[in-house]
C-alpha cells in the first residue's frame, strides 16, 4: 500500500507519507506507549494487532473495488477478523448510500516538479471525480488533510484532463470497535500549501544534517 520506491527520471524520490512523517508530532504516540506500559501491555503487540486489523480492512475494501475474493479468514485471528469485518460492512453501507463508484484503485503517481511520489487509495466518481482515502485510526488528524491534498496534487499533475471537482473524502475505520465515519472537504488549499512547505523543509533538513 504505497510502500514501493518512487522514481522520477531514474532518480529515487521520497513519498508523501515519508515527508509528512518526518515532521509529525510524536507527543501523542509517546504518551500512548507510556499508557500501554502502565497498564501492563506491550505497546508493540497492541500496535501490531491494530495495524493488522487495519491492513485487513483495507485489503477487504481493495478486494471489493477490484471484484476479487476477500482474504481468507483462516489467515487471521478471530479478534482481528471481527474488527476488520465490522469496518468493511460499514464501508459497504456507506458505498450503497452515496452511490459513489471507486475507480483507479491503488494508483502510484509521481510529480517531477516537487520530486515526490505517492499511491492514491482510490478515485471516487458520481458525476464529478473525487479523491478517496481510507484510514484505520481512533481520530482524524491534521496530517491526514495534508496527505489528501498532496495526493490530489499528484493526480492533477498526472491527469490534467480529469480534474478533481468532487472534493476529498476520508473514510475512517475505528481500531477498537470497527466504527465507521466519513469526512468530506470540498477543497484543501491550505493543506496543499503546508505540504509544499514540508517538501522544501525536508530537503533543507537533510542538507543541514550533512553539515553536522
Amino acid at each position: 500500500m504505497g510502500t514501493q520506491p518512487y522514481t522520477v527520471d531514474g532518480k529515487k524520490v521520497p513519498s508523501v507519507t515519508t515527508i509528512i512523517g518526518r515532521f509529525k508530532e510524536s507527543g501523542a504516540l509517546i504518551h500512548w506507549a507510556w499508557t500501554e506500559g502502565k497498564e501492563g501491555r506491550d505497546y508493540r503487540q497492541t500496535r501490531d494487532s491494530a495495524a493488522s486489523a487495519g491492513t485487513l480492512a483495507h485489503l477487504m475494501v481493495e478486494a471489493d473495488i477490484r471484484g476479487t475474493p476477500i482474504p481468507n479468514i483462516a489467515d487471521y485471528d478471530g479478534d482481528t477478523w471481527a474488527k476488520a469485518s465490522s469496518a468493511f460492512k460499514a464501508y459497504g453501507a456507506w458505498r450503497e448510500q452515496t452511490q459513489l463508484e471507486p475507480d483507479h484503485s491503488e494508483t502510484p503517481l509521481t510529480c517531477a516538479c516537487h520530486m515526490v511520489g505517492g499511491t492514491l487509495d482510490t478515485i471516487l466518481v458520481r458525476g464529478r471525480r473525487a479523491l478517496g482515502d481510507w484510514k484505520t485510526s481512533n481520530a482524524v488528524y491534521q496530517d491526514y488533510l495534508i496527505q489528501l491534498a498532496a495526493y490530489g496534487h499528484l493526480w492533477t499533475v498526472n491527469h490534467p484532463d480529469m480534474p478533481l471537482e468532487g472534493g476529498f473524502h476520508l473514510l475512517r475505520f475505528s481500531k477498537q470497535a470497527g466504527d465507521f465515519t466519513h469526512h468530506f472537504w470540498p477543497a484543501l488549499d491550505e493543506a496543499l500549501e503546508a505540504f509544499f512547505l514540508m517538501r522544501r523543509l525536508y530537503d533543507l533538513d537533510k542538507q543541514l544534517k550533512g553539515r553536522l
